[in-house]
C-alpha cells in the first residue's frame, strides 16, 4: 500500500470556503467555511473572533469567541528582547500596501504527518477539508500585504511518516527540506512546503528557514499544534512568514493594528502583520529573493474552490480581477464574466504589460549571481519560464567554489554579508578551535535539546569564522558577536539568536566548498559527488554553454540550443527564446538604410566628385539659351580631371563639342547596390 496520499486536483474541493468583509466596517475581513457547519474567523478593528459549531449541540448552535482569549499551550520561539527605534504611529498597513502594489503569489503545499492523520480517525476527507480551510484562513491573513497564498497540493502520510520525526525541531526541519528537495519537488511545483505535525518539540511551535521561499533546498517549514485549525493557521502563517523573509517583531519598533502580531514569537492567534513584517517582505523582493512569487498559479494547479471574483485564475476563466469595485481600475479584465476585454491579450503576469504580451526575448527574470541563469518571455504567455540556474556542483569563483541552488557559495561572500565588504574567511584553525566547543558560538547544529560539537573533519561546516571585520554588522539584525584570539589571529563569529524556530544565518551555508572535492551539507564536510554534477561541457554543449539545473545546455550568445552546436541566439530549452522572431526592427532598419540612406549617400558623393563637370555643363546650357549662336566660351584652355584637355577658340570659330558625362558606371553601381540590398533584406 502507498505510504502517502497526494492530492492536487481542484475538482475534489467543494465550493464551501469564502472570504469577504463586514459590511459598513472598513478594514474588516472574514474567512468562512460552510462545509460542515459554519466555521471561520472574523476580524473587526483590533478584535479577532473565532466561530465554529458547538459539537455537543443538537440544535445547530455555534460558539463565537475572541482568539486572544483562547488558552493554548505556551509555545515560544525564544527570541530575546532587543530595543529598537520608535516608529511613527501614523504608519499604517494601508501605507505599506501602497508600497507593495504588485500582487505576489505563494504556491503552498501542505504535508500532514501520520500521527495527525490517525488523530483525525484516518478520515482523509476530514483532513483534506481541514487543510483547505487552513489555506483559506492563511490566504486571508496575507491579503493586506497583497500576497495571495494558493494551495497547490496536499499530501497525507496515511500509512507512515516518510521522514524520521524524532529529535529536535532543527533536525526534523533538516530532514523535511531534504526530502522535499529530493522527492516532493519533482512531483508538484510549489514555492513553500509546510509539514503539519501532531507531535510537539517542547516549547517550539514550529521552525522554518528565513528568506527561503524560492529555494529548492530550504523552502519549507514544520508546524505543531493541537486540534484547532484557527491556531494552526496562525502558526503556519508565522513560519511561512519566515520563508518570506520576515523576522520576529519582538524588540523591534513595529506598528501593528492589534495587541500582538503574527510575527511575534510564540502562538498569538493574531491575524495581523506588523509594519516590520511588510518592511522585511519588501526587502526580500528588492533583493531578488522572491522571483518565484510573480508566477500566477495556473487553473489546473490551484487546489481551491473556483468562482469568478476570487482573484485567482480558475478553469474556464481568462482573468479574475476580484470584486466589481476592485475591477473598476482594471483595464484588461471584465469583472462579471472573468473574460479579457476586447483587444486585451492578458491581465496579469510578469510578461504582461498594458494588457499585451511582452515580446519574446524580453527578460522576465534576470540573473542575480554568477551561478544563476536568465529567463525570457515567450511572447504568447503572461507567465515567465520556470526558474533554472547552473547545475549544482558547477565550478564558480575561478574554480574555488561550487554553484549550489543558483548561488556561488564561498566563505568570503558569507563573511561580507555579515561584517561588510572588507571581511574575509578566517584561517582553518579558527573553525577547528571554535566549533569543537559545541556552544551557541561554535557548533555543528542541534543535537536533541543542545548543540552538537563539530568533529575535526566537519569543523569548516559549522559556525562561520571571519577576520578583518567591522565591529558593526551589516546584516540588518544585530547579533551577539564573539571574538576568539587563536594563534595570533582574531576569529570573529556571531549568534543571531533568532529563536528556536529559525536556523542561524551565522552558520556556514550548505554547498560551500570545504576542501578539495568536498562540500558542506547538513553541517558535514562530505564528498562533492553527492551534488551529482555530471555535465561534460565539451561533449554535451560543444564547449559553448553550461548545464542548467534541469541538466539541459544553456548556450552562450551566438549558439543555439539544445546542444550549442550550430549558430543561434543563446539560451536553453528551459529559458524561453532569447530573441523575438516576429521583431522586424532590424529588417526595417536595413531596408531603410539600403533603399533610402545609401542611395542618397551615393547621389551626394556623385555630385560632390563631379561638381566641376556639372557646373560647366550648367553654365554652357545657360549661355546657349541667352545667345543661340554662342555655343562656346572665350578662347582658353580648361583642364578637367579624367576628361582630358579641351581648348576653346574664339566665338567665331567652331567649338569642339562638350563631352557627355559618364553616367553609365555610377548608375550601374547604384542599381547593383539596390538589388543586392533587396536580396540581403529578404533573406
Amino acid at each position: 500500500a502507498s505510504a502517502c496520499s497526494l492530492s492536487s486536483s481542484a475538482n475534489a474541493v467543494e465550493h464551501c470556503h469564502f472570504q469577504g468583509y463586514v459590511e459598513d466596517l472598513p478594514g474588516s475581513s472574514v474567512a468562512l467555511s460552510i462545509c460542515s457547519g459554519l466555521r471561520g474567523v472574523l476580524q473587526m478593528g483590533n478584535a479577532t473572533y473565532g466561530l465554529e459549531p458547538l459539537e455537543s449541540s443538537t440544535s445547530f448552535q455555534h460558539l463565537a469567541y475572541r482568539l486572544e482569549d483562547m488558552r493554548t499551550e505556551p509555545l515560544e520561539c525564544g527570541t530575546p528582547h532587543v530595543d529598537g527605534n520608535e516608529l511613527s504611529k501614523g504608519v499604517s498597513m494601508q501605507t505599506k500596501r501602497a508600497i507593495l502594489h504588485q500582487t505576489h503569489f505563494v504556491e503552498l503545499l501542505l504535508v500532514v504527518d501520520n500521527e495527525r492523520f490517525v488523530h483525525m480517525n484516518r478520515n482523509q476527507t476530514a483532513v483534506r477539508d481541514g487543510m483547505v480551510q487552513l489555506a483559506n484562513y492563511i490566504d486571508s491573513m496575507y491579503a493586506p500585504l497583497n500576497i495571495r497564498v494558493v494551495l497547490v497540493g496536499l499530501e497525507i502520510w496515511s500509512q507512515r511518516n516518510l521522514i524520521n520525526t524524532d529529535g529536535g525541531a532543527g533536525e526534523v526541519l533538516a530532514r523535511f527540506v531534504q526530502w522535499r528537495e529530493q522527492v516532493l519537488g519533482s512531483r508538484r511545483r510549489h514555492d513553500s512546503a509546510q509539514l503539519v505535525l501532531r507531535r510537539s518539540f517542547g516549547g517550539t511551535a514550529g521552525m522554518a528557514f528565513v528568506s527561503a521561499v524560492c529555494s529548492r533546498s530550504h523552502g519549507g517549514g514544520i508546524n505543531y499544534t493541537g486540534s484547532s485549525v484557527l491556531v494552526l493557521a496562525s502558526i503556519v502563517a508565522h513560519e511561512l512568514g519566515h520563508n518570506l523573509g520576515m523576522n520576529h517583531d519582538d524588540g523591534r519598533a513595529c506598528y501593528c493594528d492589534a495587541t500582538r502580531c503574527i510575527m511575534n514569537s510564540g502562538t498569538t492567534g493574531s491575524r495581523n502583520f506588523s509594519s516590520c513584517s511588510s518592511d522585511d517582505f519588501e526587502k526580500l523582493i528588492l533583493s531578488g529573493g522572491g522571483s518565484c512569487l510573480l508566477n500566477v498559479p495556473q487553473p489546473d494547479e490551484a487546489y481551491n474552490t473556483p468562482y469568478c471574483g476570487n482573484k485567482l485564475l480558475d478553469v474556464g476563466e481568462e482573468c479574475d480581477c476580484g470584486s466589481d469595485k476592485e475591477c473598476e481600475s482594471d483595464p484588461c479584465c471584465e469583472a462579471q464574466t472573468c473574460r479579457l476585454r476586447q483587444g486585451a491579450q492578458c491581465a496579469d503576469g510578469v510578461c504582461c504589460k498594458n494588457c499585451q504580451f511582452l515580446p519574446a526575448g524580453a527578460v522576465c527574470r534576470p540573473t542575480h549571481d554568477e551561478c544563476d541563469l536568465p529567463e525570457y518571455c515567450n511572447g504568447s504567455s503572461p507567465v515567465c519560464q520556470s526558474d533554472v540556474f547552473k547545475q549544482n556542483g558547477h565550478p564558480c569563483r575561478a574554480g574555488h567554489a561550487y554553484c549550489y541552488n543558483g548561488q556561488c557559495q564561498h566563505y568570503d561572500a558569507q563573511c561580507q554579508a555579515i561584517f561588510g565588504s572588507k571581511a574575509k574567511v578566517a584561517p582553518e584553525v579558527c573553525f577547528r578551535a571554535v566549533n569543537f566547543k559545541g556552544d551557541r558560538f561554535g557548533n555543528c547544529g542541534y543535537q536533541g535539546l543542545g548543540y552538537r560539537k563539530c568533529e575535526i573533519r566537519n569543523a569548516m561546516c559549522g559556525k562561520l569564522q571571519c577576520e578583518n571585520v567591522q565591529t558593526v554588522t551589516v546584516f540588518g539584525i544585530e547579533p551577539s558577536i564573539i571574538q576568539t584570539p587563536i594563534a595570533g589571529t582574531k576569529c570573529w563569529g556571531v549568534d543571531f539568536m533568532l529563536g528556536s524556530d529559525v536556523p542561524d544565518p551565522g552558520m556556514v551555508n550548505e554547498g560551500t566548498r570545504c576542501g578539495e572535492n568536498m562540500v558542506c551539507l547538513n553541517y558535514q564536510c562530505v564528498s562533492a559527488d553527492v551534488l551529482k554534477y555530471d555535465c561534460d561541457i565539451e561533449s554535451k554543449c560543444n564547449g559553448h554553454g553550461v548545464c542548467n539545473s534541469n541538466k539541459n545546455c544553456h548556450c552562450d550568445s551566438g549558439w543555439a540550443p539544445p546542444t550549442c552546436e550550430v549558430r543561434g541566439y543563446g539560451g536553453s530549452v528551459d529559458s524561453g527564446p532569447t530573441w523575438n522572431e516576429n521583431d522586424t526592427t532590424l529588417r526595417d532598419g536595413l531596408l531603410i538604410f539600403f533603399f533610402a540612406v545609401l542611395p542618397s549617400l551615393v547621389l551626394v558623393l556623385y555630385v560632390f566628385f563631379r561638381r566641376n563637370q556639372l557646373r560647366q555643363r550648367f553654365y554652357l546650357k545657360k549661355r546657349s539659351q541667352v545667345d543661340p549662336q554662342i555655343s562656346c566660351v572665350e578662347t582658353h584652355s580648361v583642364y578637367f580631371s579624367g576628361t582630358g584637355n579641351y581648348t576653346f577658340r574664339n566665338r567665331d570659330a567652331l567649338c569642339e563639342p562638350f563631352p557627355c558625362l559618364p553616367l553609365g558606371p555610377p548608375l550601374f553601381f547604384f542599381f547593383f547596390l539596390v538589388f543586392m540590398s533587396g536580396v540581403f533584406c529578404v533573406s
